[in-house]
């Protein structure tokens, strides 16, 4: 569902440039949760932004669905993936109530009854439909980033992309953001990459996971290695051994 090849990204030319991400390939399958960890500057979200075509200087191959990021339908692509930011409060415009925020794209895509499938999806987030009519102040932190995951489910997409999905959240709200990503990943048949600081969050939430350091994939491996300890490279232990 998601194919990563040779992703190169840098910002900033000549003497100037900085290389974020360097040769990175990574393969999603359908229905899986892949997560991306690693320290601040790892170059972990700058994939995600690449993929949404948010980093404007980047070579290699990204495919979702089989839809080319670079030469594919934009359209079609954007109804295929979606991104949920780190940051609710930041990712909502303050002057649009969210029923607005969670209709607009389908209005933009000429989805109809936009104003009954953003009932849907309030309904689906735990919300009602009465919060149609409030504004992002109005709601708590975890509200918000339930409108943000409502809003990126608005166009039906198979894939999500989720930066930080809970760190900007109290710990008693993170729980309930993840199980409610899990339920409607499984409703849904999603496929996630996750990007994530947190290693307890992404054993949670992933099958499998990739160790970035400097821009590159020090390590992929799968949750039960994880869990054990049992990290080939000695960057990954150490990573493990700070987040007990």
């Amino acid at each position: 569902m998601i194919e990563i090849e040779n992703l190169n990204v840098w910002f900033g030319e000549g003497p100037d440039r900085v290389d974020a991400v360097k040769n990175v390939s990574i393969s999603v399958g359908e229905g899986e949760s892949f997560g991306l960890v690693g320290e601040s500057g790892s170059g972990k979200s700058t994939i995600l932004r690449a993929a949404m075509g948010l980093a404007p200087t980047w070579s290699g191959r990204i495919s979702i669905g089989g839809i080319d990021a670079r030469s594919g339908d934009r359209r079609q692509f954007l109804k295929t993936v979606q991104m949920v930011f780190q940051d609710p409060y930041a990712s909502l415009h303050p002057r649009y109530v969210i029923g607005e925020a969670i209709a607009e794209p389908m209005r933009i895509n000429k989805i109809p009854d936009s104003e009954a499938r953003t009932d849907r999806l309030l309904e689906a987030i735990g919300l009602t439909p009465a919060h149609r009519f409030r504004y992002p102040h109005e709601l708590s932190g975890g509200q918000r980033q339930r409108v943000a995951v409502a809003r990126a489910l608005s166009l039906d997409p198979k894939v999500l992309l989720l930066d930080e999905p809970t760190s900007a959240l109290d710990v008693s709200i993170q729980a309930e953001i993840l199980n409610l990503l899990n339920r409607l990943k499984k409703e849904l048949g999603l496929t996630f990459m996750i990007v994530s600081h947190d290693l307890a969050v992404v054993s949670y939430m992933c099958e499998r996971l990739a160790v970035m350091a400097h821009g590159e994939i020090v390590e992929v491996m799968d949750r039960e290695t994880l869990r054990s300890g049992e990290a080939k490279e000695q960057y990954t232990r150490d990573l493990i051994a700070a987040s007990v």
